[in-house]
């Protein structure tokens, strides 16, 4: 991720203790989102049944011009730059989905539009509110968010998150502090993985279906406690296209760096079989 690591704030600490232990209930959906997921299959372009289609996952990270002196600043992609690259997908006949739509279409019966495409974003950044989100927006397509819950008071607020599920987008887990998973011992690997879920679950009564593993780190163990919390699948940094014959705790995603522009973003889509 483009920032160093820090200590989880307090209050991040304090929710995960009261929050360990008891049994789970899922959040409930509003008569609101129940409208909205109802009538939004047979509003999309092309839409149709896709039990095998192949789906690309694109990745990005901050959608802003990289500070001076910022580790990391391949993954900063500045707004223009990250329009000009959702104008061009669009163009292209791409409609921008939810892996939840991707899920359902695959295992539940579910539709998907032409071309479906997913949009994710790491971490956490206040630029997925300010850039991100109205360019999609414009679309009409949603985001996911693979939030990190040390973010929040950083880089995002928890209304900014919010903000971003009632505009359609999809909140995941990515961990509370991104640690390399693999290396951990199993205390923190519960925590990291099941806790992170359950934090933002009881925050913003979201699914929280899907995880991200930090840098792509995995293995053996990490996916087995990603199975364990209850997630339905996960998502990594191994470039190709997600499909619903793979391995559902290892997606593959495409990569979009700072500078890769239109002609990037067609040759990584090319490159990974979309």
């Amino acid at each position: 991720m483009p920032r160093s690591w820090f200590a989880v704030p307090l209050f991040i600490l304090l929710a995960a203790l009261v929050g360990c232990g008891g049994n789970e209930h899922s959040p409930k959906p509003t008569t609101k989102s129940k409208r909205a997921g109802a009538s939004k299959a047979p509003r999309m372009p092309g839409a149709h049944r896709a039990p095998r289609e192949r789906v690309p996952v694109l990745m990005y990270h901050a959608i802003d011009r990289a500070p001076p002196g910022t580790p990391l600043p391949e993954l900063w992609v500045s707004r223009e730059e990250f329009s000009a690259q959702v104008d061009a997908l669009a163009a292209k006949g791409y409609h921008g989905v939810s892996l939840q739509q991707v899920w359902n279409a695959w295992h539940n019966g579910g539709l998907l539009p032409t071309r479906p495409i997913v949009l994710s974003f790491d971490d956490g950044y206040e630029s997925h509110v300010t850039n991100a989100l109205p360019i999609l927006r414009a679309k009409r397509w949603p985001g996911v968010l693979n939030l990190e819950v040390a973010t929040l008071h950083e880089e995002l607020r928890p209304r900014d998150v919010r903000t971003l599920h009632d505009a359609g987008w999809e909140v995941d887990a990515h961990t509370m502090t991104h640690p390399d998973l693999t290396t951990v011992g199993e205390h923190e690997l519960s925590y990291e993985v099941a806790e992170s879920r359950r934090w933002i679950r009881r925050k913003f009564r979201v699914p929280v279906s899907f995880f991200c593993y930090p840098a792509g780190r995995h293995d053996a163990r990490v996916v087995a406690a990603v199975r364990r919390a209850g997630y339905l699948g996960a998502t990594t940094t191994e470039p190709g296209t997600a499909a619903p014959d793979q391995m559902p705790f290892e997606l593959p995603r495409v990569r979009i760096n700072a500078g890769d522009g239109v002609p990037g973003v067609q040759r990584a889509l090319a490159e990974a079989g979309a």
